[in-house]
């Protein structure tokens, strides 16, 4: 079984290099919608002209939670693992060399560990299997945790997370969305997906329109044959700030989360059984956020907020 990957983003973001980047806000307090009986007269949303993100980055540790520093003499390298094309998070550089967010964490990592660190890319569906094979140690590759893949392989705490949210046209751009915001409203999302399922469940009064693909579902919004459209916030940030999207929307309202929709978040995978790696990459993480290098490491990247 291929691996799958929640956070994979549509060939427009294909196209996009670092420069553009995706900032945010802690996760704590997200807002998320609630199944709510339909109002006879719906009360009106709140407008709001668009502003710029807020210069925020994701919190995914609990400062309160400091895990303890694990036995590390025992490691003294680290072959991670990652895939070949999926800027910005991993990409050829111009030297020829691994790049990109995912490649400069696991660097950061083996900085904290003190150990050496190796990167070898490789086609996103063969990681799991050179994994299983001994070929490497981790695999850092934007890889979506899931109960099928926990059966082959173990994950760390998540580094990251992939909300879905709402974009609109600018003009019509709501600081806030409620399910009885969005009665009557033309929603485009893409067919069977998970964004599609959310909508059905708890925006039941909103009149879904479902898309074959994310180029489709965006072009409509361009064109104004659909009010909001609903899905992966990291590629509709990208979207959104990037030449394909002709400066015409901007996100409305703010992000859900929800597990049982979106995923349990993006984690490293190491072999079954691995808890000395494991455990040492979920220390690493935590002091890389705690001394301020993730945030670093984010804004360098991003810097359009996808929370």
């Amino acid at each position: 079984m291929a691996p799958s990957r929640q956070a994979k983003s549509s060939k427009t973001v294909r196209r996009v290099l670092t420069g553009l980047v995706v900032g945010a806000c802690l996760l704590a307090g997200l807002p998320s919608a609630k199944a709510q009986a339909p109002a006879k007269q719906p009360p009106a949303a709140p407008q709001a002209t668009p502003q710029a993100a807020p210069q925020a980055v994701p919190g995914f540790w609990d400062p309160r939670r400091r895990p303890e520093r694990p036995d590390l003499s025992r490691l003294t390298v680290i072959r991670f693992l990652t895939e070949t094309d999926y800027p910005p998070f991993n990409y050829t550089g111009a030297d020829g060399n691994p790049a990109g967010f995912n490649v400069d964490l696991a660097r950061a990592l083996c900085e904290e560990i003190k150990v050496t660190c190796t990167v070898q890319m490789r086609r996103f569906e063969t990681l799991v299997d050179a994994l299983s094979s001994n070929r490497g140690d981790a695999i850092i590759a934007s890889m979506a945790v899931s109960p099928q893949l926990r059966v082959r392989v173990d994950f760390t705490d998540p580094y990251y997370r992939v909300p879905a949210r709402f974009a609109s046209r600018k003009d019509a751009v709501m600081p806030e969305i409620r399910p009885e915001y969005l009665e009557g409203k033309k929603v485009g999302v893409i067919a069977g997906s998970a964004h599609e399922a959310y909508l059905k469940a708890m925006f039941t009064d909103a009149e879904l329109h479902p898309y074959p693909n994310d180029d489709a579902m965006r072009a409509a919004l361009r064109k104004g044959e659909v009010d909001f459209i609903f899905g992966d916030a990291i590629s509709l940030a990208f979207w959104i700030n990037g030449t394909d999207s002709g400066d015409c929307c901007a996100f409305s309202g703010g992000p859900f989360v929800e597990s049982r929709f979106f995923g349990e978040g993006i984690g490293i995978a190491v072999r079954k059984g691995n808890d000395v790696l494991r455990q040492a990459l979920n220390w690493a993480l935590f002091r890389v956020w705690e001394k301020g290098r993730y945030t670093d490491l984010w804004l360098r990247y991003f810097s359009v907020s996808p929370f």
